[in-house]
C-alpha cells in the first residue's frame, strides 16, 4: 500500500471508531495519535506513520470537514514547538511520556527562551544551570512566557558554560512547571488577556535525564524548536478567505452603498490578493518540505505573515471608522489560572493582538536577517562577540 492509500484508510478507519461528534475530545485525540495521524512524518509508535509530512493536509482537511477537534488549538506550542523537537533530539524515554499527553491536550506546553536581556540575541541568556549529581540546579528570569501560567512542561534553555562563547555554553531541558521554585506571573495585555507571563527560577532542581540533546549542545535542539515555531507561526494553511482577510471583507460587506468607494474597494482586492498568494505560497512550502527540520525558508512566511495581518486590519479598523475604538475586552480578562481560548471575539481584538506577530518567534528584522545570510546568501553583520566566552562579553 503506498502512503497516500495507507493514510486515506487510517483516516477512514479512525472516523468510522471514532466519531467526532459523539466522541469525547481527548479520547478522539488519543485515538488520532495512536492511529499514526498526530504528525504524519513522526515515526510509527509515537504519533506518526512515517510518511511525507505532506499527507498532513489531507489529514487535516479530512478531519475537519468531519468536525474532529483541532490539537494545535489546544495546545499551540507543544504541538508546533515542542514535539518537533522531542522526536529529534529526545530519548525514547521522553517520546513515550511526552508526545501522546502532549497532542490530547492533556498537558500543556511552553517555551523558556527570552529573557528581560536577552529578547532577539537568545544565545546571550544568563539563566544558569549547575550540575548537582543527577540534577542541575536552575536560577533565572524569562519573560513573554506565552501559556507559561497553563503550562505543565517547559522547552528550557540554560547556560551551563559561561566560559565558552555564548552559543556554545547553551543546553536544553524539559522543565516541571509545577516543581518547587517556579514562580509564573502573569503580564496583562492591552487586549486584555493574559496569555504571556515572567517566569521565575529560583533554586529549581531539573533531573539530567530531562536534558533533550548533548550538554552544550542547547543551539543546535533551540534551532529545531525555533524553526518549527516560525512554521506553526506563518506557515499553516488556512481555508481561502480565512483568516485576517476575513474581518476586512466582512467590514467591507457591512459597509453601506455609498461607502463603498472605488480606492477602498481597490486596496481590499490588493490586500485579498496578498492573503492568498501567501496562502499558497504556505501550501507549496508545505507540500516540497522535507522529513526533518525545517529549514530557513520557514522565516519567509512568518515574516510575510506579520507584515499582513497588520495591514489587513489597519485597513479593517479604517472600514469600521468609530466603532473601531469600541473594544469591550477589557471587561472579560482571561484569568491567569482560567482557561485559554484562542481565535478572537472581534476585529477590535485582533487588531490589538497582531501587533504581537512582528516580535513574536523572531522579529521580523531578524527574520530579514536571517533570510539575507542564509537563503539569500548575502555578507552577514558583524558580530564581534562571535569568539568571547560570555562571561567577557559586556552586558
Amino acid at each position: 500500500m503506498d502512503e497516500q492509500h495507507l493514510i486515506e484508510e487510517r483516516v477512514k478507519q479512525l472516523l468510522a471508531g471514532f466519531p467526532p461528534g459523539s466522541t469525547d475530545l481527548v479520547e478522539f485525540l488519543g485515538a488520532q495519535y495512536d492511529a499514526g495521524l498526530a504528525w504524519v512524518n513522526f515515526p510509527e509508535g509515537y504519533g506518526g506513520s512515517g510518511v511525507s509530512p505532506k499527507l498532513q493536509t489531507y489529514v487535516q482537511t479530512e478531519l475537519a470537514a468531519a468536525g474532529a477537534p483541532v490539537a494545535y488549538m489546544r495546545n499551540p506550542i507543544g504541538y508546533g514547538m515542542g514535539a518537533p523537537t522531542i522526536v529529534t533530539h529526545g530519548s525514547d524515554a521522553q517520546k513515550e511520556r511526552y508526545l501522546r499527553p502532549l497532542f490530547t491536550g492533556e498537558e500543556i506546553w511552553c517555551q523558556l527562551f527570552s529573557e528581560p536581556g536577552a529578547g532577539s540575541d537568545v544565545g546571550g541568556l544568563a539563566t544558569r544551570a549547575v550540575r548537582d549529581g543527577d540534577e542541575w540546579i536552575v536560577n533565572g528570569q524569562k519573560v513573554w512566557t506565552s501559556l507559561g501560567h497553563l503550562a505543565s512542561r517547559g522547552l528550557l534553555l540554560a547556560r551551563t558554560d559561561p566560559d565558552v562563547p555564548k552559543h556554545r555554553g547553551l543546553t536544553y531541558f524539559v522543565a516541571d512547571m509545577h516543581a518547587p521554585g517556579v514562580d509564573v506571573r502573569p503580564l496583562r495585555q492591552m487586549t486584555g488577556e493574559a496569555e504571556f507571563n515572567e517566569v521565575y527560577l529560583t533554586e529549581v532542581r531539573v533531573p539530567d535525564h530531562e536534558r533533550l540533546g548533548d550538554q552544550g549542545d542547547g543551539w543546535r535542539v533551540a534551532m529545531t524548536t525555533l524553526m518549527n515555531e516560525r512554521v506553526s507561526i506563518g506557515g499553516s494553511v488556512a481555508p481561502r478567505g480565512s483568516g485576517t482577510i476575513s474581518y476586512a471583507v466582512n467590514a467591507w460587506n457591512d459597509l453601506p452603498e455609498s461607502a463603498r468607494d472605488a480606492a477602498r474597494r481597490d486596496e481590499l482586492m490588493k490586500l485579498w490578493a496578498r492573503a492568498e498568494t501567501n496562502r499558497i505560497t504556505n501550501i507549496r512550502a508545505s507540500k516540497n518540505r522535507k522529513m526533518g527540520v525545517p529549514g530557513p525558508e520557514g522565516s519567509v512566511g512568518k515574516l510575510a505573515f506579520a507584515d499582513l495581518n497588520k495591514d489587513i486590519m489597519d485597513f479593517t479598523m479604517n472600514l469600521l471608522g468609530p466603532a473601531a475604538m469600541l473594544y469591550d475586552g477589557y471587561d472579560r480578562v482571561v484569568e491567569p489560572r482560567g482557561e485559554r481560548t484562542f481565535g478572537f471575539s472581534s476585529a477590535q481584538q485582533a487588531f490589538l493582538r497582531l501587533q504581537a506577530n512582528s516580535i513574536e518567534g523572531g522579529t521580523s528584522e531578524i527574520m530579514r536577517n536571517i533570510l539575507g545570510e542564509r537563503v539569500l546568501g548575502l555578507p552577514g553583520e558583524p558580530r564581534v562577540d562571535k569568539d568571547v566566552a560570555w562571561t567577557d562579553v559586556p552586558r
